[in-house]
């Protein structure tokens, strides 16, 4: 008999196809009433197949008291309670590696295009402004620089070798040191005062809330340029706002925010900024990995096999 497993979400693959070779899938997004739906069908729940925005909260694992996995499709794990999960002895997968080099990617297309203007490029050409005004002004040069890495992590490293081709001299900040050939900070601020660019590829959660605060971007400085790809909870997205329009940093690349879709007006309305609606892993590429990698977890788990990728829920 095949297991019960819950979808929270719909996925940008065929990700329930997948699962139904090996499990009984559920969709919490279909159900006109999700809090009858799961009083019915919880009890029989046996997995969570989630992604990195909707996670898993303690009261929806609660909702199935024989959850015994959560599989996220996604990197981030910090939607899901993992305290919760810990207590309640329901381990927690999630699908490192195979987005690592797309998001690194992303991260590298957004500092470019914030540097070189790119997009108020395309605009110009578009409408005729080219024809009728002449040349732009002149944009930054990002070869030859110093970029500074925040979470040197899977992602950062990826995005650190791409910009070691730029000849783009590279430093970091972890909550501590690691091995590595690159400087250590020992705090944002440090790492920020001392390049040109700060790019933020940090896990999420309630550790790193913040972290990217008006004290780090006052450090970057006006001629400062910040690209997240990690989370929008990392940066205090007002006073990215307000320094932005002020002056006090010269532009952004921003694939996350503090409340997606959600974009406040304010931050679309700057022209010194360039946004992606959370693309960083979304190729296909990467997608159709990233599914297989949560039905090979969930298969290893049912199996009374090592999972592929299993959080450390310590």
């Amino acid at each position: 008999m095949k297991p019960d497993v819950l979808m929270t979400r719909p996925a940008a693959t065929d990700l329930a196809g997948a699962l139904t070779r090996s499990f009984t899938v559920h969709k919490l997004w279909e159900a006109e009433d999700p809090a009858t739906f799961l009083r019915e069908i919880g009890p029989r729940i046996r997995g969570v197949a989630t992604d990195g925005g909707a996670g898993a909260s303690a009261g929806l694992m609660d909702a199935m008291p024989n959850l015994e996995i959560v599989a996220v499709n996604g990197v981030g794990v910090d939607a899901v309670d993992l305290d919760h999960a810990r207590r309640r002895g329901i381990v927690v997968a999630n699908t490192p590696d195979v987005l690592t080099e797309d998001v690194a990617d992303m991260a590298l297309l957004l500092l470019l295009a914030a540097a070189r203007e790119a997009v108020l490029g395309d605009a110009h050409v578009r409408s005729g402004a080219w024809e009728r005004e002449g040349n732009r002004p002149l944009s930054r040069r990002v070869h030859g620089k110093r970029a500074g890495i925040l979470g040197l992590g899977r992602i950062g490293r990826a995005v650190a070798r791409r910009l070691e081709a730029l000849k783009v001299q590279v430093a970091y900040h972890n909550r501590r040191p690691i091995e590595s050939a690159y400087d250590y900070h020992a705090d944002p601020v440090s790492l920020a005062r001392a390049v040109d660019f700060l790019i933020v590829t940090a896990a999420g959660g309630a550790g790193s809330r913040k972290l990217v605060d008006r004290d780090v971007i006052d450090a970057l400085g006006p001629d400062g340029i910040l690209v997240n790809v990690a989370r929008g909870s990392v940066v205090d997205q007002a006073a990215l706002v307000e320094a932005l329009r002020e002056g006090r940093l010269a532009a952004a690349g921003l694939d996350v925010f503090e409340d997606e879709p959600r974009v406040p007006e304010a931050l679309r309305n700057l022209p010194n900024v360039v946004l992606q609606p959370h693309q960083g892993s979304a190729t296909v590429d990467a997608r159709e990995a990233m599914a297989d990698l949560v039905v090979r977890n969930l298969e290893a788990h049912f199996a009374g096999r090592l999972m592929p990728t299993g959080v450390d829920l310590g």
